[in-house]
């Protein structure tokens, strides 16, 4: 980490690295406490003998998760005590308060930013959201028959990750650093994100959807709802996707994808090379 600072010399660091999913944090431990808190701490460490070395003070963004305030009822904001709920949020809490603390020890421009769920196309294919929009191209186009999964009456406020990726940028524009909460302020449960998704089309959700219990979390949490009004007056920021909008995205990109893959199988070609 030393090594990179120094031979790149940057203006802006966005620590985004962790190992980010709470049910393989829980079969992970120590692994994601490594990565996620103690990966946190050597970064500061190496920039803090970074800006002594050569007298530059680089601006460093740390990743926060919502998964922070775990159990504490909603909604949740920057006054909110942090109640984590597995071995990743733990961890994220871990880093959360070594970025305080360098920032007041050193002096250094270090932020928090608390991001609630942002989600995209590119969301990895094991978390709810994306689990969902990708199954649902697939059964469109009759590729899977069902979609598995845990609690469907858990509570997310999910937002467009491009506008969040702005807001982080905005934070390190400010004069002084801060602790940032990024959310849409409003929450909606996995089953609305079905009902919203499913319906783009016209399908029932119900037909197709079934619960394993291998998907439920040991320690559920089950209301997530930001409150993101310090930081739109700080920032003079707000969301521009809405959660329809979201969706929308999300579904006809796998649809697409879905289709592709459809193409392919049909024509004896191997998916996995494409």
């Amino acid at each position: 980490l030393s090594n990179i600072l120094e031979m790149d010399q940057p203006d802006e660091i966005y620590n985004l690295g962790a190992q980010s999913h709470v049910k393989v944090s829980f079969e992970q431990p120590e692994y994601t406490a490594d990565v996620v808190g103690m990966g946190v701490l050597r970064l500061l460490i190496a920039l803090q003998r970074y800006i002594e070395s050569s007298g530059k003070n680089p601006r460093f963004y740390q990743a926060g998760s919502s998964e922070m305030y775990g159990a504490s009822p909603p909604p949740q904001n920057e006054n909110t005590l942090f109640y984590p709920r597995s071995p990743y949020a733990v961890s994220k809490v871990t880093a959360y308060y070594h970025t305080i603390n360098y920032r007041e020890a050193y002096g250094m421009f270090a932020v928090n930013g608390i991001l609630f769920n942002h989600e995209s196309p590119r969301r990895g294919e094991t978390f709810v959201t994306r689990k969902i929009t990708r199954a649902l191209g697939r059964i469109k186009m009759g590729l899977q028959e069902k979609l598995y999964l845990g609690n469907l009456d858990a509570k997310r406020d999910w937002g467009f990750a491009g506008d969040y990726i702005e807001a982080m940028w905005m934070m390190l524009q400010q004069p002084e650093p801060d602790n940032y909460i990024i959310a849409t302020d409003e929450s909606h449960s996995v089953s609305e994100f079905l009902d919203e998704s499913f319906s783009i089309l016209d399908m029932d959700w119900r037909e197709y959807v079934e619960i394993d219990p291998r998907y439920l979390r040991l320690t559920e949490v089950d209301y997530l709802l930001g409150d993101s009004t310090e930081t739109r007056k700080k920032l003079d920021w707000k969301p521009k996707v809405s959660f329809k909008g979201l969706v929308k995205m999300m579904v006809e990109h796998d649809l697409e994808l879905a289709n592709r893959e459809r193409i392919m199988r049909d024509k004896g070609l191997n998916t996995a090379t494409y």
